[in-house]
């Protein structure tokens, strides 16, 4: 550490001249390397490269931070660990007989309550513990037999402090803090205190602490909890008016409230919202927003401006992003704490909000051509409408657009379109082509109809048709083909071959059928959710009853494989162009409500329950319920199928 580039010259002078007589190579061993500045460094590089010198250099940084990279690169790194308490224990037995280097030579005699205190204080530190040892025995009188007599008390007073590995510019610091955020946003209070306290044991500065967790705060619990952010501010003051170490109880207080409080990121919205600021051009401020005090005789600035406290409930629907923004969702309330409660007001003001930009008064709709320019409020509303859906389903409708290639001039036959999810989607990438839905139940059917009147142009709502699968044939117009017809969950039945062949005759020249189907047979088994422990017989007669439901030959609807599926499609005359299963695991939370619906009646004419299905199997329906633990989150499998048909 105290060599200059002058010192090392003369040593790698030294090492050539032994390798050029002797032909013999210098190992060159280098203590707190990274206290070497980079001239120094540079300057062992080369001989490194030509192997005049072998170079270990030992450091308590990080390597990678510290040291030159082309000399990291050039090297192999070892990482020491900390002793384990057998090795430290060898290491004073090799001290107490080593008559050299140790006390061999002395009568020393410790006791196994004092070794195992040295030890355990020192925290694998060998350093530590021979400090510790040395202090014992040289301060320690011998006895009138001449022994040196080490006791528990000698060995308290030799080391007091555990050996805390925790250097405030180091690897320990930025690890140790980490690992106490990390169990603050993960909810576990113990070992956020554990976190805690090593860190303040080494003497980390609390206000470093108060400011980690004020951010934390709004990043990690923000509204779900709001009171988080002031809870951190009022311990901070407590902790600046009072000191240490009474200090610490507010510290602790805080750390501990954090760690139990609801949890949502939401706020990272923010940053959304920056991106957009950022990347797109500047919006202007709607009209009835801007400033009136200045330009409303000129410009009518702020006319229009409803003024929220003049109405029921201080709130009224009005426009407040800029035009070419208005859809877009930045703030997603999440179901915990305080957010679970503001969640579906914040929804239904939104969907208030849309309908009173819906209103505004908009220019005439220009003629729909593929040149046309993107109508942004048309865009607004279907990406409102879209993003109610799930992640998952968004993930099926993305996939099921992808593999059916749909371009802006088709027309789109969608033959189970209840939920809405494929409807807006297509009305989106086909404008110029049509939409046409199938749904079967009428009251689904008026929703459609209710949320499709409210796109401002009339020629992009789609077409809805209130038929079951096998009725729809009759109820289309017959100078119409599709170019896609797109089936989710609509189709599984070999009982639904006639309804298959009848669509077949409203397929455009190249047109395509996109299937995507669960499979029930590989879905998740209930009772592979279950702890079976010590009940392997009544596990024996749920398997077998569960797995009798999936294997039923009279019921269609869960007893199918691929090849049916397949099977079904080509005796209905189409030809199957690409398949693909795929196996989804999702997190379910099983709810007391779920483990009611299992196990509850059936509702008349309904399929039979799960806890009626085992009760007719001779199950023991009561010992089964009481084994689903509710509020767990499991792994929900699933089995996907994928089609492509022509």
């Amino acid at each position: 550490m105290l060599a200059g580039v002058k010192e090392i010259r003369e040593a790698i002078a030294e090492a050539d001249e032994r390798r050029t007589l002797h032909n013999q190579r210098t190992t060159l061993f280098v203590d707190e390397v990274h206290r070497w500045n980079k001239a120094q460094q540079d300057a062992l590089l080369p001989h490194v490269e030509r192997g005049t010198i072998l170079l270990i250099g030992a450091t308590t940084a990080n390597p990678y931070f510290e040291v030159n990279s082309a000399l990291v690169s050039r090297s192999r790194i070892f990482q020491l660990q900390p002793l384990t308490a057998a090795d430290l224990r060898q290491i004073a037995a090799q001290a107490l007989a080593d008559e050299e280097r140790g006390y061999g030579n002395w009568q020393v005699e410790v006791a196994e309550e004092a070794l195992a205190h040295l030890v355990n204080i020192a925290n694998g530190d060998a350093r530590t513990l021979l400090n510790a040892l040395e202090l014992a025995v040289e301060t320690t009188p011998a006895d009138e037999d001449g022994v040196v007599r080490v006791s528990l008390a000698v060995a308290e007073e030799s080391i007091q402090r555990r050996a805390v590995l925790y250097d405030k510019d180091g690897d320990s610091h930025y690890d140790t803090i980490s690992a106490f955020i990390k169990s603050l946003r993960g909810s576990d209070p113990d070992a956020a205190l554990y976190w805690l306290a090593k860190m303040v044991y080494a003497g980390e500065d609390p206000r470093f602490l108060f400011r980690r967790m004020a951010i934390l705060a709004s990043e990690d619990i923000g509204m779900a909890d709001p009171n988080a952010a002031g809870v951190v501010n009022n311990c901070w003051q407590i902790y600046e008016k009072i000191g240490l170490p009474e200090g610490y109880y507010p510290l602790a207080n805080c750390a501990i409230y954090l760690a139990t409080a609801a949890k949502s990121n939401s706020v990272m919205a923010f940053f959304d919202a920056l991106n957009v600021v950022q990347a797109e051009q500047e919006a202007d401020v709607p009209n009835h927003l801007k400033d009136g005090n200045r330009d409303k005789e000129g410009f009518g600035h702020g006319k229009g401006y409803l003024y929220p406290h003049a109405y029921r409930d201080h709130w009224v629907a009005q426009q407040y992003l800029p035009t070419a923004l208005q859809g877009r969702l930045f703030y997603q309330p999440s179901d915990q704490g305080y957010e679970q409660k503001i969640q579906a007001e914040v929804a239904r003001r939104r969907e208030a909000q849309l309908a009173a930009m819906l209103e505004v008064e908009q220019a005439a709709v220009p003629e729909v051509f593929t040149t046309s320019p993107v109508d942004k409020q048309r865009e607004a509303w279907l990406q409102r409408a879209i993003n109610a859906s799930g992640k998952g389903l968004a993930e099926v409708r993305e996939k099921l657009f992808a593999l059916a290639e749909v371009q802006r001039h088709h027309r789109l036959l969608d033959v189970a379109g209840g939920s809405g999810l494929l409807v807006w989607e297509g009305v989106r990438r086909a404008p110029e082509g049509g939409v046409w839905t199938a749904v079967a139940e009428p009251s689904s059917a008026e929703i459609l109809r209710q949320q499709a009147a409210q796109l401002p142009d009339a020629l992009l709502r789609p077409h809805i048709v209130t038929a079951a699968l096998a009725e729809l044939p009759a109820q289309l117009p017959p100078e119409v083909r599709f170019d896609r017809i797109l089936a989710r969950q609509a189709v599984s039945l070999a009982s639904q071959q006639g309804a298959l062949a009848g669509l077949r005759p409203w397929l455009a020249p190249d047109g395509r059928l996109i299937i995507v189907q669960t499979i029930p047979r590989h879905g998740q088994r209930l009772y592979a959710l279950v702890d079976w422990a010590g009940a392997e017989a009544l596990r024996a007669q749920v398997v077998a009853a569960e797995e009798a439901i999936y294997h039923d030959p009279e019921d269609e609807l869960v007893n199918w494989e691929v090849a049916d599926l397949v099977a079904t499609l080509a005796g209905a005359g189409w030809r199957v162009l690409h398949q693909q299963v795929e196996r989804r695991v999702e997190e379910r939370q099983i709810t007391a409500g779920l483990v009611g619906r299992w196990f509850g009646p059936a509702p008349a004419g309904a399929r039979p329950s799960y806890g009626e299905r085992l009760e007719a199997a001779g199950v023991d329906v009561g010992a089964v319920r009481g084994r689903f633990g509710v509020g767990q989150v499991v792994g929900w499998e699933s089995a996907v199928v994928w089609v492509v048909a022509g």
